[in-house]
C-alpha cells in the first residue's frame, strides 16, 4: 500500500451561483438538487423519462426556482460548471462526451456529500464505507447496530436507500456514519477518503456499465483510496487484497484480513465457533480477543459470518470495544429474502433467498445447506451457470426451474449434474411460484431445504426480488394450511 494526502482545497467547492446540472431526478436527484439550489447554484435538472413519476418530481422542484428538463438527458445545458449525476447513469452517455470535451467535472451523489461534510461548522463524521459484489447492505446494517452498541451516533447510509446527502446536511450530527457504496457510486466519487474501509468480495457484476472485470474491479477497489486506519479485505478472495495492495492510503494505515477459519496475525477470524481478533489486539503474535459466538449471527451461514467479521474489522477500526461486537450482532436483524427461514413442513425447511439474484450469492447461498431442493431462475443478466452447478452438485437433492432463462440453468445441470432430478416450469406468470414450491415439495425429503436462491433478476415474472420472496413465503404457507 502507497501513501498519500488529499488537501482541504481538493474537498472545497463555492457553489453561490454556480451553474449546476444534475443528471436524473429519482432517489439521489431530487435531493441533489434541492441541497444545490438552498447553496445559492443555479441549478438545471435533466432527465431521460417523462413518466408520472418524473413530472410529479419536478412539480415538486420548479417551486423552488429549480430548472427541469424531461425527456432529454443527453443534451448539456449550456453554461453549465458542474455536473451531478445519479449513480446508475452510465460513464459512456453523450452528456459525459459533452462535459468531457469542455473540461465540466462530473460528481456523483456521494462526491456531492463528501465535499458538503463538515460545513458551517458541523462535524465531519468519519465514514467507514462497505463495498463488494454481494453481502454490502447486510454488513452495513451489522455495522451500524454494531456502532450503537458501543453507544455512537450512527446510521446506515448510502446505497442501502438512505440519502448520504441528508445525513451530512441534516440536522442530526453523527459520530461515525456506516456507509454502503456500489460499484457505480464509487466510480463517480473520485475525492472520497474513509476512516477504513471493505470490499467484501468481488464477482462478474454490472459488466454492461463498467466495460470489463477490470474496470468493474477498479472502481470497487477506489474505496481504498485514502483510508486512514484499515483496508479490510476477504482472505479468501484474493482479488480484494490485490486491490489493497495497489491503495494509495494515508501512512500507518493498515492491511486487515478476514476469514472464515483461524486467523493469522492482522487478521479477525474464527476458532471453535467463537469470532476473534488478532488484528486490534496488542501482540498480535500471541493474543486474540474474543468478540462473539457464530450463534450471535444471525443466520449463522457461511456468508454472513464473513459478513460479521468484516462488519466487526471495521468497528475495532474504530476502536469499538469487543463487547459491543457481540451486543451489535445479537441485535440485529436482517432484511427480508436474505437467506430468510420462512417454515419448517413436514421435516423440510423452506428458505427464501430471493436477494440472491446472481450467482456468487447464489453461491455462498447454496454452501449454506447440505441438501437443497434448489428453486432457480429468472433473468439471466448475460450470466452463465457451469461453474454454480459443478460447485453444488453435491448437494442438491433436486431442482425445479421459473423464468425467461430458466433453459440456461437446465443445460448446466444437464451437464455437471445429469443425476439430478429437474422439473421445468414453462411459465413466466406470477401463479408459477406456488406450482414451482409444490413440486419442490414432492422431490423433498425431512431433513432437506427448499432454497429459492433465484441466481437471477426478477423482473421477467415480478417487480423486484421483495415480490418473488413474497410470492414464496405465501405459497409456503399454503403447503402448511
Amino acid at each position: 500500500m502507497g501513501s498519500g494526502q488529499v488537501t482541504s482545497s481538493s474537498v472545497s467547492f463555492d457553489f453561490q451561483g454556480k451553474h449546476v446540472t444534475v443528471a436524473g431526478l429519482g432517489v439521489s436527484g431530487v435531493p441533489a438538487a434541492k441541497v444545490l439550489h438552498g447553496l445559492g447554484a443555479r441549478v438545471t435538472v435533466v432527465n431521460d423519462g417523462d413518466d408520472e413519476r418524473a413530472l410529479a418530481q419536478a412539480a415538486e422542484l420548479e417551486p423552488l426556482g429549480v430548472t427541469v428538463r424531461l425527456g432529454d438527458g443527453d443534451t448539456l445545458p449550456d453554461g453549465t460548471e458542474l455536473i451531478v449525476t445519479a449513480p446508475g447513469w452510465k460513464p459512456t452517455k453523450p452528456l459525459f462526451t459533452a462535459a468531457g470535451e469542455a473540461g465540466v467535472p462530473v460528481w456523483g451523489d456521494v462526491e456531492l456529500a463528501w465535499r458538503l461534510r463538515g460545513r458551517d461548522g458541523r462535524k465531519a463524521a468519519p465514514w467507514l464505507a462497505v463495498t463488494g459484489t454481494n453481502g454490502k447492505t447486510t454488513t452495513v446494517q451489522m455495522l451500524a447496530s454494531i456502532l450503537k452498541a458501543a453507544g455512537l451516533r450512527t446510521a446506515a447510509v448510502g446505497n442501502i436507500g438512505v440519502s448520504l446527502l441528508d445525513a451530512v446536511t441534516g440536522d442530526t450530527e453523527y459520530d461515525v456514519l456506516a456507509v454502503e457504496l456500489s460499484s457505480y457510486q464509487l466510480h463517480w466519487a473520485p475525492s472520497l477518503r474513509a476512516h477504513s474501509a471493505t470490499v467484501l468480495n468481488l464477482a462478474p457484476d454490472h459488466l454492461d456499465w463498467h466495460g470489463s472485470m477490470e474496470a468493474y474491479a477498479a472502481d470497487k477497489g477506489r474505496v481504498y483510496e485514502g483510508n486512514t486506519v484499515a483496508c479490510v479485505y476477504n482472505v479468501a478472495d484474493k482479488a480484494t487484497e490485490d486491490l489493497v495492495r495497489e491503495a494509495d492510503v494515508e501512512e500507518g494505515c493498515r492491511a486487515v484480513g478476514f476469514t472464515l477459519g483461524t486467523p493469522a496475525p492482522g487478521q479477525l477470524g474464527v476458532v471453535e465457533d467463537i469470532l476473534v481478533d488478532r488484528a486490534f489486539v496488542e501482540d498480535r503474535q500471541k493474543n486474540a480477543q474474543e468478540l462473539a459466538e457464530v450463534s450471535d449471527v444471525d443466520p449463522p451461514a457461511p456468508h454472513n459470518i464473513a459478513n460479521a467479521l468484516a462488519a466487526a474489522a471495521l468497528a475495532r477500526a474504530f476502536g469499538v470495544p469487543a463487547a459491543a461486537v457481540r451486543d451489535g450482532l445479537r441485535a440485529f436483524t436482517p432484511d427480508a429474502h436474505r437467506i430468510a427461514h420462512v417454515a419448517d413442513v413436514d421435516g423440510v425447511a423452506y428458505v427464501d433467498d430471493s436477494k440472491a439474484t446472481n450467482t456468487h450469492a447464489t453461491e455462498a447461498s447454496l454452501a449454506a445447506y447440505e441438501s437443497i431442493v434448489w428453486i432457480a431462475g429468472g433473468l439471466a443478466k448475460g450470466a452463465t451457470f457451469d461453474e454454480l452447478v459443478t460447485g453444488a452438485a453435491k448437494r442438491l437433492r433436486g431442482a425445479v426451474l421459473i423464468g425467461a432463462d430458466r433453459a440456461l440453468i437446465r443445460e448446466a445441470l444437464a451437464r455437471h449434474a445429469p443425476e439430478v432430478p429437474v422439473v421445468d416450469l414453462d411459465r413466466t406468470d406470477t401463479g408459477a411460484m406456488l406450482q414451482a414450491v409444490q413440486e419442490a415439495q414432492r422431490l423433498a425429503r425431512p431433513g432437506d431445504t427448499v432454497l429459492l436462491a433465484p441466481a437471477c433478476a426478477s423482473m421477467d415474472m415480478f417487480t423486484n426480488y421483495n415480490k418473488r420472496g413474497d410470492a414464496f413465503a405465501q405459497a409456503v404457507r399454503e403447503l402448511g394450511a
